[in-house]
C-alpha cells in the first residue's frame, strides 16, 4: 500500500487538491491521509471548500490559526513533525506556494521523505513576494517537481534541477475548472441574490501582501476600482487581511459606499461570479487562470504575474496598482473589447485536463534516487 499524505491549507491548495485527491481515491494499492494545517481557518477560506469539491476530511488538522508567515511556519513545522513521525509516509505532497506549502516540505525534508510538489517551476522573479521564496525553496527541496507549464520547467531547468526529477503533467486548476463550471450553473444562486446580471458587473479580488501592506497601492487599488463602479458594479469578496488593512489606513467605510464588498464566498459561488463577470480585476494568481479558463478578460493589479504566458497572449492585462489613472484607463481599454481571451487555446497552455492523473500515475512510479 503506497502511503501519501498531503498538506493542505489555504483556498488554492483545496482547489488542486480536490482534483488530485479525486484521482488518489481511484487508484488501486494507494492511501491518502489529507493533513489541514489550519492557515485559513476563516470557514468561507476553509470548511466550504471541504465541503463543495467534495474533499475528504483531513485526517489531521494541526488549527495553527492566524499569525505572521514566520510564526505560522514554526507552528506548522513542530505539529507536522509528530504527524509525519507517526504516519512514515512513502510520499508528502505539498502544493502552490503558501506558508504551509514550505513549512509541509521543510518538515518532509528534515525526516528524508520523499517530497512531491504541485505547481512546481512557477515564477514572478520577485524575491520580495513570500509566495516566490516558498515556491523556490520548495522545489529545491523536492524530490518531484510536477509542472504546469512548460515555461515551469524551462525555470526548472534553468534553476540546475536534473531532468529526471520534473514531470511536466498540466495544471489541476484546469482539472478542476472543467469538473465544476456545470455544478456551479446548478448549485449557485449568488448572481441572484446579489441582484446582479451576468455580463452586467466587474469582480475584483485583492489579498496580496505587496498591495494591502503598502498604503500607496491599497489606496490607489481601491479608489481605481471605486471610479470603474460608475461604469459598472464592482463586487469584492473582502479577504480578511485586506480588511484590516483599509480599517487600518481609514479607507473601509468609502469602499463599502462605492463597492460591493461582500464576505469571501465558496469555491461554486466564486466559480459563477468568475464565469458571468464581464472583467475581472486581480492579484490572485489562481483566480488570473480561473478568468482565463472561462474566457473572462482579466487585469493584474501587480508588478509581475506568474502566469506570463497569459499577459504574452493577451488574456491577462498586468498593470502596476501604483496610479489611479492608470488603473481605470487599464480596465476601461478591456471594457471597450481590447483583449483577445477568446481566441486562446487552454489545452494548449494548461494541458488536457487529466493533470491529477499524471499526477498520480508519477508518484506511483516512485521517486527518483538522489
Amino acid at each position: 500500500m503506497l502511503k501519501i499524505v498531503t498538506i493542505v491549507g489555504a483556498r488554492p491548495q483545496f482547489i488542486k487538491a480536490a482534483a488530485v485527491s479525486r484521482a488518489l481515491a481511484r487508484a488501486p494499492g494507494v492511501r491518502e491521509l489529507l493533513v489541514h494545517t489550519g492557515q485559513h481557518y476563516d470557514e468561507n477560506m476553509s470548511q466550504v471548500f471541504f465541503d463543495e469539491l467534495e474533499i475528504p476530511p483531513p485526517a489531521h488538522h494541526l488549527a495553527i490559526g492566524p499569525g505572521s508567515p514566520a510564526e505560522q511556519t514554526g507552528r506548522i513545522l513542530m505539529a507536522l513533525d509528530g504527524v509525519l513521525r507517526a504516519e512514515a509516509p512513502d510520499w508528502v505532497l505539498v502544493y502552490g506556494d503558501t506558508t504551509s506549502t514550505l513549512a509541509g516540505a521543510l518538515a518532509a525534508a528534515k525526516q528524508h521523505l520523499p517530497i512531491a510538489h504541485v505547481e512546481a517551476g512557477v515564477r514572478s522573479f520577485n524575491r520580495r513576494m513570500p509566495e516566490e521564496i516558498n515556491r523556490v525553496l520548495t522545489d529545491h527541496a523536492a524530490d518531484l517537481l510536477l509542472a504546469p507549464t512548460r515555461a515551469a520547467v524551462e525555470n526548472l531547468h534553468h534553476e540546475g534541477i536534473t531532468p529526471d526529477r520534473i514531470e511536466l503533467v498540466g495544471d489541476v486548476m484546469y482539472d478542476v475548472a472543467l469538473h465544476s463550471a456545470a455544478k456551479a450553473d446548478r448549485a449557485s444562486t449568488i448572481l441572484r441574490r446579489l441582484e446582479v446580471e451576468p455580463g452586467g458587473y466587474v469582480l475584483a479580488t485583492v489579498h496580496r501582501a505587496e498591495n494591502t501592506d503598502d498604503p500607496q497601492r491599497l489606496a490607489a487599488i481601491f479608489e481605481g476600482l471605486g471610479q470603474l463602479s460608475r461604469r459598472l458594479p464592482v463586487i469584492l469578496p473582502l479577504h480578511p487581511r485586506t480588511r484590516g488593512a483599509l480599517e487600518r489606513e481609514g479607507l473601509l467605510a468609502a469602499a463599502a459606499k462605492r463597492l460591493r464588498l461582500i464576505d469571501p464566498v465558496g469555491y461554486l459561488d466564486m466559480i459563477a461570479l468568475e464565469r458571468h463577470a464581464r472583467l475581472i480585476a486581480t492579484d490572485s494568481g489562481g483566480v488570473q487562470k480561473e478568468a482565463f479558463f472561462y474566457r473572462v478578460p482579466c487585469l493584474t493589479l501587480r508588478d509581475e504575474t506568474e502566469w506570463t504566458e497569459l499577459v504574452d497572449e493577451g488574456a491577462n492585462r498586468l498593470i502596476h496598482p501604483l496610479s489611479v489613472e492608470a488603473i481605470v484607463a487599464a480596465a476601461q481599454a478591456i471594457l471597450d473589447g481590447q483583449a483577445t481571451v477568446g481566441s486562446i487555446d487552454a489545452p494548449s497552455l494548461y494541458g488536457d485536463g487529466h493533470a491529477a492523473e499524471a499526477i498520480v500515475h508519477r508518484m506511483i512510479r516512485g521517486p527518483v534516487r538522489r
